[in-house]
C-alpha cells in the first residue's frame, strides 16, 4: 500500500515537472491569473517581457493601469465570457508593442477560478501591415511625381522607366496578388475600375459599351474574377464570328435531328455555364430569333434547345458587350427594346484612348517591357521624340492598336533604341494647324476602310517585318510573335506573304 502511494506521488511529481517544463518552453507569453486579477504564475517568455510580477494585478503589469480592463473582454465578471472562449483578440499595449491574446478559464486545485492568458507578440507583423498601408496611400502620389520627372530629360526618363516598372510589380505583388491587367491612372479608367468592383459581386446583367479596341473583354474578365462565381464556369461567345446556324445552336444547344449533321443531342454554352458566367461579345450581331431566346434566359432563367419544345432551367450571369449603338438599333427596329432594357441593367462604358491620354506613357511602357522580353530586344526606354508622337496620335484603334504599334516598334528597333519611324505612324496636320489624326504606315487613311481591314493590313506588315528580322526562321518567327507555327502559315497564306520574296527584297 505504501509502495503504491509512493509510486503515485512520483507519477504526480513527474507530470507536474513535465507540465512546468512545457509551460516554460512555449514561445508565447503565458500568465495564470486569479479572479482577483492577481498574477499567480508566469512562464519564461512572459518573465522575459514583463519581469517577475507574481502577486501584482494583471492590469498594472500589462497596461500600466490602476483599474481593470474593459469588463466585456475580461475573463472575470463578464456575463457572456463563455462566448469568448478561444477567441483571439488584438490589442496595442504601447506605441511599439502589439499583441494577439486569448484566455481560457479553468478551476484551480483550491477550487478557485483561474484564467490562462495566452499572449503573442505581433509587433513586427503589425508594423509591416502599417507600412503596407502607408505605401498604398502614397503610391498614387509617387507615380504622379515620377511622371513629372519623366518630362524633364531623356536620361531621367530612362531611369523613371525602370522605377515605374519596379513600382508596378511591387504594387501588384503587395496589393493584388496577381497581374493588375487594367493599367492606367486617368480619371476615366479609375472610375471604370471602381464601377467594376462595385458591380462584380452581384449577379446583375452587365452591358459593356465602347469603341473597338478599348478592352471590353478585359472588363468582362475582371467582372468575373471579382465576382462570387469565380470558381464556376466562365464561357465566351463572339456573336459576330459564327454562322447564322451556330449563332443559335452553339449557345442554346440542339436535339438530335434538329438540322442536317445533328446526329446526337448537344448541350449549349448556357447549359455548360450553369452556375457561372457567360460573356456575349458583339451582342448587336444576334438574329431576331436569338434575341427572343436570350430574352427568355434573362426573364425566366430558361433555355430551349434547337429542335426541342422542352425548357431547361439555367442559372447564368450574362455579361454582354458591343461597339455599336444598341439604342439606335432599337429605334431602327433591328434590336428588341425589351431585350435592350434587360441587358442594360448596368452599363459600363470603356473610355477611348484619346480620352485618357495621360495613360499613354504607362501603357506604352508596359507593352515595351512585354515585347522586348518576347523578342529578346535590348530596348530599355521610349525616347522623348517617340513619346511626343504617341501623345499626338489620335488612336482610332485604341489600346489594341497601341499594342500592335509598340510590338512593331520593338521588333523594328535597332541598337537598343526605338525611333519615331519604327512606330509606323504618320502624323498629319488638320487645316487649322493642329496635329490631327495620324495614320499607321501601310494604312494611309484608317477612316477610309473598316477597322478589321486596317488591322489585317497592319498584322501582315508585322509578320513580314518579323520574317525579315529573323532571316526566315519560321519556328523562331512564330515563337517571337507568340503564335503557333500552324497559325503563322495560315496567316502567311491569308495575307499572300512569301518569305523567300521578303528576304530577297
Amino acid at each position: 500500500m505504501q509502495q503504491a502511494f509512493t509510486d503515485t506521488q512520483k507519477e504526480i511529481s513527474r507530470l507536474a515537472h513535465n507540465n512546468r517544463a512545457l509551460f516554460d518552453l512555449l514561445p508565447d507569453m503565458l500568465l495564470i491569473i486569479k479572479d482577483d486579477f492577481v498574477i499567480e504564475h508566469m512562464n519564461h517568455a512572459a518573465l522575459s517581457r514583463f519581469g517577475k510580477q507574481n502577486g501584482r494585478k494583471c492590469h498594472q503589469v500589462i497596461l500600466g493601469a490602476d483599474e481593470p480592463c474593459d469588463r466585456s473582454l475580461c475573463p472575470f465578471g463578464c456575463p457572456e465570457y463563455e462566448k469568448q472562449y478561444g477567441q483571439v483578440f488584438e490589442r496595442k499595449l504601447s506605441d511599439d508593442f502589439y499583441v494577439e491574446y486569448t484566455h481560457i478559464p479553468f478551476e484551480g486545485y483550491r477550487h478557485d477560478n483561474l484564467s490562462l492568458l495566452i499572449v503573442r507578440d505581433i509587433t513586427q507583423k503589425k508594423k509591416h501591415e502599417l507600412e503596407l498601408e502607408r505605401y498604398s496611400k502614397n503610391i498614387e502620389q509617387v507615380l504622379k511625381e515620377k511622371i513629372a520627372i519623366l518630362r524633364e530629360s531623356e536620361k531621367e526618363r530612362e531611369q523613371l522607366s525602370h522605377e515605374l516598372n519596379h513600382l508596378k510589380k511591387e504594387t501588384e505583388r503587395l496589393f493584388f496578388g496577381r497581374e493588375n491587367k487594367m493599367l492606367g491612372e486617368s480619371k476615366p479608367i479609375r472610375e471604370l475600375r471602381q464601377k467594376i468592383y462595385q458591380v462584380a459581386e452581384s449577379s446583375a446583367t452587365v452591358l459593356i459599351t465602347g469603341e473597338s479596341g478599348t478592352g471590353k473583354e478585359l472588363v468582362a474578365d475582371l467582372i468575373y474574377e471579382h465576382s462570387g462565381r469565380v470558381d464556376r464556369p466562365y464561357l465566351k461567345f463572339n456573336c459576330a464570328a459564327v454562322t447564322e446556324t451556330l449563332l443559335e445552336s452553339d449557345p442554346f444547344g440542339y436535339e438530335k435531328g434538329a438540322f442536317t449533321g445533328a446526329t446526337s443531342a448537344h448541350k449549349g454554352k448556357f447549359e455548360d455555364a450553369h452556375g457561372g458566367t457567360i460573356f456575349l461579345d458583339e451582342i448587336g450581331a444576334i438574329s431576331p430569333r436569338m434575341q427572343t431566346a436570350l430574352l427568355r434566359v434573362l426573364q425566366d432563367g430558361e433555355i430551349v434547345r434547337v429542335g426541342s419544345n422542352r425548357s431547361i432551367s439555367v442559372d447564368v450571369r450574362v455579361v454582354a458587350a458591343t461597339n455599336s449603338d444598341l439604342s439606335a438599333d432599337v429605334e431602327a427596329g433591328r434590336f428588341r427594346e425589351d431585350l435592350y432594357y434587360r441587358l442594360n441593367v448596368i452599363n459600363l462604358c470603356t473610355p477611348a484612348l484619346r480620352d485618357r491620354k495621360e495613360d499613354i506613357v504607362l501603357l506604352a511602357t508596359n507593352f515595351l517591357v512585354k515585347y522586348r522580353e518576347r523578342f529578346k530586344k535590348a530596348v530599355t526606354y521610349l525616347p522623348n521624340s517617340v513619346v511626343e508622337d504617341l501623345l499626338a496620335y489620335d488612336w482610332p484603334g485604341n489600346v489594341r492598336e497601341m499594342e500592335n504599334v509598340i510590338q512593331r516598334a520593338v521588333l523594328m528597333s535597332k541598337n537598343g533604341m526605338i525611333s519615331p519611324a519604327d512606330l509606323g505612324i504618320v502624323l498629319k496636320n488638320e487645316p487649322d494647324g493642329h496635329d490631327g489624326r495620324a495614320s499607321v504606315a501601310g494604312v494611309e487613311n484608317p477612316t477610309s476602310r473598316p477597322l478589321k481591314e486596317s488591322v489585317r493590313i497592319f498584322e501582315a506588315e508585322v509578320i513580314s517585318a518579323a520574317v525579315r528580322e529573323l532571316g526566315g526562321r519560321m519556328e523562331e518567327v512564330a515563337r517571337q510573335l507568340g503564335i503557333s507555327k500552324t497559325t503563322l502559315y495560315d496567316k502567311l497564306k491569308l495575307y499572300n506573304i512569301t518569305p523567300k520574296q521578303i528576304l530577297k527584297d
